[in-house]
């Protein structure tokens, strides 16, 4: 697990540097998910969690100084907790894809806390950046932008990996214990979150198209496939 655990982390650091660097959305729940399950051989689990958070979170823009919760962060950590746990347990349910989206899910606020952060420090690396421009030193801004990005690579690394390896274990070992009232409570989540999300991206219509609409309309797909 220590193993697929780094690998997670590196991953997903990785593409959390879309979300300040490329900014060709490979960050997004909706492709990070699928990758991270692609990783672990899980595609659909990666996509059912990925395409979950993105509609959640998809009326949460980075505008101005504005810095939304991480939602990669969370959807990586969502999607190797269940794959992980669920090989431990034997099979991935329903359930448990709901229990690792519900205890993943404050990690979005939490690196939300570490890019706030990075974004503070950097305005120090900003004034050198600008004073190296003004000395014509290619070479001291080029290593000003690169500390930048190995700051926010590593601040996504260490929360994955800190947070990771303990979400697994807490997994593995409550879900057996779970009662059956709680179990199908879970399972009721699993079709609520969807329905939320629907909500939330139909709210957000007149602001980004129907792109919304359509990843309600995929994700309603999916679920229907995957309960019956």
């Amino acid at each position: 697990m220590w193993l697929n655990s780094l690998g997670v982390a590196f991953l997903g650091g990785v593409l959390c540097l879309d979300r300040v660097f490329l900014q060709a959305m490979i960050s997004r729940p909706i492709v990070a998910g699928p990758v991270i399950g692609l990783v672990l051989s899980e595609p659909l689990t990666g996509l059912t969690i990925g395409a979950f958070i993105e509609l959640l979170w998809i009326d949460r823009l980075p505008m101005g100084l504005y810095i939304p919760p991480n939602d990669s962060v969370a959807t990586v950590l969502a999607t190797a907790g269940a794959i992980l746990a669920g090989r431990e347990l034997g099979s991935i349910s329903r359930e448990l894809i709901a229990l690792a989206i519900l205890l993943f899910l404050p990690t979005a606020f939490l690196a939300q806390q570490v890019d706030i952060w990075i974004a503070k420090t950097n305005e120090r690396l900003s004034r050198k950046a600008a004073e190296y421009a003004h000395l014509g030193d290619i070479q001291g801004l080029a290593g000003e932008h690169r500390f930048g990005l190995v700051k926010t690579f590593t601040g996504a690394f260490l929360v994955i990996i800190v947070c990771l390896v303990p979400g697994v274990m807490i997994l593995t070992w409550a879900f057996p214990l779970l009662p059956e009232r709680v179990l199908k409570a879970l399972a009721y989540t699993y079709t609520f979150i969807p329905v939320l999300g629907i909500a939330v991206a139909l709210n957000t219509i007149k602001l980004r198209g129907s792109v919304p609409l359509f990843a309600g309309i995929f994700l309603v797909a999916i679920t229907l496939l995957k309960i019956f």
